[in-house]
């Protein structure tokens, strides 16, 4: 690949992140696909358009894709916050998009330092860099409508906070949700929004088991199930996700809270 390819950019799974990203990509005038894609968007959603950008001297830049097609990769960009590129000083992938664009230091406003700061760790980490409760309500309200939750979502995730259940003495709290879109629940049980907090929580939905808490036991959900995905302030904390069956893995987390410290110092919430 030829240095100073021209960037052409793909992009993964919908939120507000991805949202802010395109918009971005917009000003600036670069060329990008956006297939609107869920969660879990693999590179091969635009195999067709990668194959013909490679194919004419460009480079792709994979946001938030999982590259299925075995591409060199010496002739793409991956942008990603996400499995080995997430941690607390990771940088996150609109900070890697703005910095590919080229864009000036002055661009970089405090509703992109929010969007950061949301995609990295969720309400505490909006909390950490100084945004008001409203500024977070804005911008977890805004992430959920950028995932496509509707109204009757936000319903089922309500009943579902309010049927949450402690466990391991109260520091496990498993939820059973009817749909496989975590966000609208989770958000109701962060003290930054009102709800009572958690030090670790676990979602069970029909396709898919979702973790936020302590990253030693996103690791050791990592070590037990492989193939899901994870992320967020690693490796102290962040979340951890996978599709179902995922037996065992409330009896695995209440045996490794009896080994792991408690994170209550730490802050009780997730995104």
């Amino acid at each position: 690949m030829r240095e100073g390819a021209p960037l052409v950019f793909f992009l993964g799974g919908q939120d507000l992140e991805m949202a802010v990203i395109r918009e971005l990509l917009e000003e600036a005038g670069a060329r990008f696909f956006d297939g609107r894609l869920g969660w879990g968007a693999k590179a091969s959603s635009y195999e067709e358009e990668i194959r013909a950008c490679l194919e004419g001297g460009g480079r792709p830049v994979l946001v938030e894709l999982t590259d299925d097609l075995d591409l060199d990769p010496e002739g793409v960009i991956v942008a990603d916050h996400h499995g080995k590129e997430a941690g607390r000083d990771a940088p996150t992938s609109i900070e890697q998009v703005f910095r590919l664009l080229e864009l000036p230091p002055e661009r970089w406003s405090r509703r992109l330092e929010l969007v950061a700061a949301n995609d990295r760790g969720g309400p505490p980490a909006l909390a950490q860099a100084g945004a008001t409760r409203e500024e977070i309500a804005e911008i977890r309200a805004a992430d959920r409508a950028a995932q496509g939750v509707t109204e009757e979502e936000e319903r089922q995730a309500a009943g579902a906070a309010e049927k949450a259940e402690g466990r391991a003495g109260g520091r496990l709290t498993v939820a059973r949700l009817p749909l496989d879109k975590t966000t609208p629940l989770v958000d109701r049980l962060h003290p930054e929004l009102g709800g009572p907090g958690f030090e670790n929580l676990l979602v069970l939905s029909p396709g898919e088991v979702n973790f936020f808490g302590s990253g030693e036991l996103v690791r050791a959900l990592e070590e037990r199930y492989p193939g899901g995905w994870s992320g967020g302030e690693l490796p102290q904390r962040g979340f951890w996700g996978h599709k179902r069956p995922v037996p065992g893995v409330v009896e695995l987390l209440e045996e490794r809270l009896e080994s792991v410290p408690s994170a209550a110092a730490e802050g009780r919430s997730e995104p």
